[in-house]
This record gives C-alpha cells, sequence and structure tokens, in this order.
C-alpha cells in the first residue's frame, strides 16, 4: 500500500510540475476540462463520452511521456547529438500521432452523432 501512496504522490507532483511549467500540457489540460461538459452534452452514450475524454486523455499521456524523453535527453546533454535529436523528434511524432487521433475520433463522433 506505501508504494501505491507513494507513486500516488509522484505522479501529482510530476503533473504539478507539468501544469505550472509546459505550455501544451496546461494548453490540453484546459481542451480536456473543457471536453467533460461538451462530450456530456452531445454524447449519445457513456461509451461516446468515454471515446471523446479518453481520446484527450490519451494525449495528455503521450505529452507526458515526450516531456519526460525530453528532460532525460536535456539531462544528458544540452550539446546537439544526432541520437538526442531523433528521440525528441520521436516523442514529437508520437504527440503529432495523438493530434491526429483525437482529431478522427471527435469528427467521426460528431459526425455521427449529428446523423442520429
Amino acid at each position: 500500500m506505501h508504494r501505491l501512496v507513494m507513486a500516488f504522490i509522484n505522479s501529482m507532483r510530476a503533473l504539478k510540475h507539468l501544469a505550472a511549467h509546459e505550455k501544451a500540457v496546461q494548453q490540453e489540460l484546459v481542451l480536456f476540462f473543457l471536453s467533460i461538459p461538451i462530450a456530456a452534452f452531445i454524447a449519445p452514450s457513456v461509451l461516446v463520452f468515454l471515446l471523446l475524454t479518453g481520446s484527450l486523455l490519451f494525449l495528455i499521456m503521450v505529452e507526458v511521456l515526450n516531456t519526460g524523453i525530453e528532460a532525460a535527453c536535456d539531462a544528458v546533454s544540452r550539446d546537439f547529438h544526432k541520437e538526442i535529436q531523433i528521440a525528441k523528434d520521436c516523442g514529437s511524432l508520437a504527440v503529432l500521432i495523438s493530434v491526429i487521433l483525437v482529431a478522427i475520433v471527435w469528427l467521426y463522433l460528431l459526425w455521427h452523432v449529428s446523423f442520429l
């Protein structure tokens, strides 16, 4: 039980740091909290609500991992290294793929719900 409590405390410390210092995470958190009432209003079922909000949580998760990769790379070296650039670019690509997924989920469900 102690491990779970400590893991939760560590996670909240990370969330607090990201929410205070990372613009992308700040924007995604605002988007997520705005999406909750919108999704609740337009979703015809709990499943659709979970898909809409869950896609944004997935985006936030990928952004958190990307930020972790960037922080680890910066801790290793601030100098230019091709390998570090590739690692950071891969993290950025993961975020882009997540943004595309969010857009597809929202557009598809908005389109589908509007014709119900």
